[in-house]
């Protein structure tokens, strides 16, 4: 599928040449509107006599859906998608659960990117089977085929590197703090720190998991139930930055030293998570909203259907919160 990007490369000038072009604006001198309209004529990019493209809107219009403010990096992953889409002419809508239905069940966008845990399983297969394309980030789902694609962090290696690290430290005592219970995330992660203990032959001790959802109070009010066992663990595990720093609060506010009284870690490596010096694991989140846009280009070309999940790598970020 030939986009804007690839015909301002061939006419070379630049996209929003292309763009004022086939947006019929007068910007642009007639030689070079020529040249490019030409370029649009053999390469199969339809546009009708006034410059416009002749395809309804809602046809180059990608959603993407989300659920939680409370997180940082969708800034990134929205760049990364906005990034990939203007480079092949889609337009993009950013929309949050309470409205992401009724787009999706209409003819409003071509396709959609989800990133939005509350929408069930049955009701993403009912939008993929309407031949709407369906690219789900940090999900997979089961028996939905050909019109949806997954793009996923591998949570579960870089986990099992972190804590097998922290293990090499002489670290004995673990304690975690789970996100939300359903989310793949949570699963991998803590199957990674379970596991990677269970192999070095240490107990982990189910008092010292604490559920939390993500959000930074629930960190804090975790790290609170922890001082009020008086049975601090050496290190805590935390399923996201914003766990970590709730429970790095909680701790100096009872005057608990991190790293020298207890280690924490965390995973995402949010911006803020770098200016606290937070051990942490670093998602390459512009890269997978980029590759999510891809591949929803992809579902859209008629191109990587019935492929496995795309499986971004993460790097563990060792910091000051550690030992």
């Amino acid at each position: 599928m030939i986009g804007l990007k690839e015909i301002a490369q061939i006419a070379d000038v630049s996209i929003s040449t292309v763009s004022n072009v086939l947006n019929g604006r007068k910007n642009v001198g007639q030689k070079t509107r020529e040249r490019i309209l030409k370029i649009c004529e053999e390469h199969g990019y339809e546009i009708n006599g006034a410059g416009k493209k002749s395809r309804a809107d809602h046809n180059r219009t990608i959603l993407f859906i989300f659920s939680d403010f409370d997180r940082d990096f969708y800034l990134k992953i929205i760049q990364g998608i906005s990034d990939c889409l203007t480079e092949n002419g889609f337009n993009l809508v950013v929309c949050t659960n309470k409205s992401s239905a009724e787009f999706m069940q209409g003819s409003f966008a071509r396709g959609a990117i989800c990133l939005d845990g509350s929408m069930s399983d049955e009701f993403l297969a009912n939008v993929a089977a309407s031949e709407m394309p369906l690219v789900l980030m940090d999900r997979v789902m089961e028996g939905v085929q050909g019109n949806a694609k997954s793009v996923i962090v591998d949570n579960y290696p870089v986990m099992c590197e972190l804590v097998q690290a922290l293990i090499d430290r002489g670290m004995k005592r673990f304690g975690y703090i789970g996100g939300l219970g359903y989310t793949l995330d949570n699963k991998e992660r803590f199957a990674g720190f379970a596991d990677t203990l269970s192999r070095n032959h240490l107990p982990f001790d189910q008092k010292y998991y604490y559920h939390g959802n993500y959000r930074e109070n629930s960190g804090y009010q975790a790290a609170k139930l922890m001082l009020l066992s008086n049975d601090l663990p050496e290190v805590i595990v935390c399923a996201n930055d914003n766990m970590a720093l709730g429970a790095i609060k909680a701790f100096e506010e009872h005057r608990i030293r991190v790293p020298e009284d207890i280690s924490v870690t965390g995973f995402d490596d949010s911006a803020i998570a770098a200016m606290a010096g937070l051990t942490t694991v670093a998602i390459p989140r512009y890269e997978s909203g980029y590759l999510a846009a891809k591949k929803m280009l992809e579902l859209i070309g008629g191109e990587s259907r019935g492929q496995e999940p795309f499986k971004l790598g993460a790097t563990v970020k060792w910091r000051s919160t550690v030992k």
